[in-house]
């Protein structure tokens, strides 16, 4: 159901599956603590099923309470937060394994999108991805987006984004991932 962000956030969202726009390309998402919501995530976009989900958030807080060492990567967020990176770090214990698939990591990111900030602050952090069928390209364009409308619970348009996914960033091992307008230099290693 096509809805808008004043009417979604007025809902109370349990197991619902969204999509929204970001800064970057659009996504499909749930509440971070539904099981049943990332499994509905996995369903719609036919997706590997060992592939965690990164999350995002609306705010440095949620971001700290999620990642065990906020320290370690405070400067990259500082550079690019909010933007089109997400940074891969050591999660904290509020991340459940059904979202990560299990890994002791999660990516993080806060999105450079004020509809998707809103949803975020008001629901929490979110299990989100790229909307598109797996290995296909994610949808840019809200006329491609509505496509998905019936597998989902609600769907926020945002007009067209950008045709380039976050940069993937490994804090821990000073790796990119998957390169976005993003660039990220290493930094040193900090004495924390």
């Amino acid at each position: 159901m096509k809805i808008s962000l004043d009417e979604l956030l007025k809902k109370k969202l349990t197991d619902e599956i969204i999509i929204f726009p970001t800064d970057t390309v659009y996504g499909i998402g749930c509440r971070m603590d539904s099981a049943t919501g990332v499994e509905k995530i996995y369903a719609v976009k036919r997706r590997e099923g060992k592939k965690p989900l990164p999350v995002l958030v609306g705010n440095r807080d949620d971001a700290k309470r999620l990642s065990e060492n906020f320290a370690t990567y405070a400067a990259y967020a500082d550079a690019h937060w909010p933007g089109a990176l997400t940074l891969v770090v050591r999660k904290s214990q509020a991340v459940p394994d059904y979202v990560t698939r299990g890994l002791d990591t999660v990516g993080l990111r806060i999105p450079d999108n004020a509809i998707a900030r809103a949803i975020l602050n008001r629901f929490g952090p979110m299990a989100v991805t790229s909307l598109n069928h797996a290995h296909e390209p994610p949808i840019t364009r809200f006329a491609d987006a509505e496509a998905f409308a019936t597998l989902v619970d609600y769907t926020l348009e945002g007009g067209n984004l950008k045709t380039v996914s976050s940069t993937v960033f490994d804090v821990e091992n000073r790796k990119t991932l998957r390169q976005g307008t993003v660039v990220v230099h290493a930094l040193p290693d900090s004495d924390d």
